[in-house]
């Protein structure tokens, strides 16, 4: 079990630091999916309305341990100020003097940002006792911590795993109902199950798919990472994405899938393209013949109509990954098509996080009408495989 914000008492007045995810996507200081941002309101309301004095921690983007411009987090302040109807202060700083200075004028049930975390190289870094050391500057300026960013809980970093070391520490509302829902699906899943894997990196997914081969009844293959697939049963994929150093291992992932009564369903056909472009004209083609100088973007239509067949019935649906190049419309039927018959499956589906729930906002659908979108698409990866994630197992109640 974890803990949750009830072990920590009387908030009134305390000081409690909040590892929020608010990573979301900018155009310049546009913001342009707020998802994240609404996803950190219900624990951030709680504490409000507690009257604690609320410090919101995040990351935006891969600053290299300095200050950025481009990542810095005052876009986000704004609108986190819109949606919880206060003005929120901001610290230009992360454990600096703007920081002190911000936090020592934070009365009750009012919210603070601070900068950008890994402006500071010890959030992110490799070395234990440098991320000691920045998580002990965190901590001095809480008196507790609450760990609510699920998109990192899977990382060994400052302000997800050592600072929860050095405070009083529990899982806030977005965690734990992260970890409640994913655990529907790992632990003795309603079947028929289905599990929908795209994306391009098919290395992302392989521990997934290696751990669900004696878990899941199909597995459903699109994307980028459906290449290595096919060519790992003979067929031309042109200029497609290819991981050759894992055919091997897809071919034994086939095998092993036969072997344990897994059906393992891969594209039919294969919309084409001469080239990676918005605008390319597009071919559907049947699976098996695709010419050597075009590149595949996404599931043919009868793909998708057959990967609908294999949800309809399913009690549990887990989806990773979209279908195909989404941001391109020309592109986007394939993701668009497993996404409507998510929204409408009986069962229990699950949207995986990163680039699956970017199509479900961004094609327009309502996330109401899914059981679970996750705000972690690594995190979530990780969970479903069963690894131990750092961020939650500090955690536990009964953790040391």
């Amino acid at each position: 079990m974890l803990k949750t914000i009830d072990s920590l008492g009387e908030l009134r007045g305390t000081r409690v630091l909040v590892r929020a995810d608010l990573n979301v996507p900018l155009d310049g200081t546009t913001i342009t999916d707020d998802g994240r941002i609404r996803a950190a309101l219900p624990t951030l309301t709680r504490l409000v309305e507690a009257g604690a004095r609320v410090i919101v921690i995040s990351h935006l983007g891969r600053p290299k341990g300095a200050p950025e411009a481009k990542y810095s987090l005052q876009p986000v302040v704004g609108r986190l100020g819109e949606l919880l109807g206060q003005e929120v202060a901001f610290a230009t700083d992360t454990v600096g003097s703007s920081a002190q200075e911000v936090v020592a004028g934070l009365e009750d049930g009012r919210v603070a940002v601070l900068e950008n975390l890994r402006f500071n190289a010890g959030e992110t870094s490799k070395d234990e006792a440098e991320r000691s050391a920045f998580a002990a500057q965190l901590a001095a300026l809480g008196d507790a911590f609450v760990s609510d960013g699920f998109g990192v809980v899977h990382r060994k970093q400052a302000s997800v795993y050592e600072l929860a070391t050095l405070l009083p520490a529990a899982a806030g509302e977005l965690v734990l109902g992260e970890v409640e829902s994913l655990r529907k699906v790992t632990d003795q899943p309603e079947r028929p199950f289905v599990v929908v894997l795209g994306g391009a990196k098919i290395a992302d997914k392989l521990g997934v798919i290696d751990s669900l081969l004696g878990k899941a009844d199909r597995i459903l293959i699109g994307g980028g990472m459906a290449y290595t697939f096919q060519k790992a049963k003979g067929h031309e994929v042109g200029q497609s994405l290819l991981d050759a150093s894992k055919i091997d291992v897809v071919r034994e992932y086939m095998e092993r899938a036969e072997a344990n009564g897994v059906e393992l369903v891969l594209p039919i056909d294969t919309v084409i393209a001469p080239e990676f472009s918005a605008d390319a004209p597009a071919t559907v083609v049947a699976a098996d013949a695709m010419p050597a100088d075009q590149e595949g973007m996404d599931i043919g239509p009868e793909t998708a109509r057959l990967f609908g067949e294999k949800i309809a019935d399913a009690a549990t649906v887990f989806w990773n990954g979209p279908m195909g190049v989404f941001e391109f419309e020309t592109f986007a039927k394939g993701t668009t098509a497993v996404a409507e018959v998510l929204s409408t499956a009986p069962g229990y589906t699950v949207v995986g996080g990163g680039d699956s729930a970017a199509a479900v906002r961004t094609l327009g659908f309502d996330e109401s009408l899914f059981s679970h979108i996750s705000t972690g698409g690594g995190a979530s990866l990780e969970l479903i495989e069963g690894k131990d994630l750092p961020g939650i197992s500090i955690l536990e109640e009964d953790h040391a």
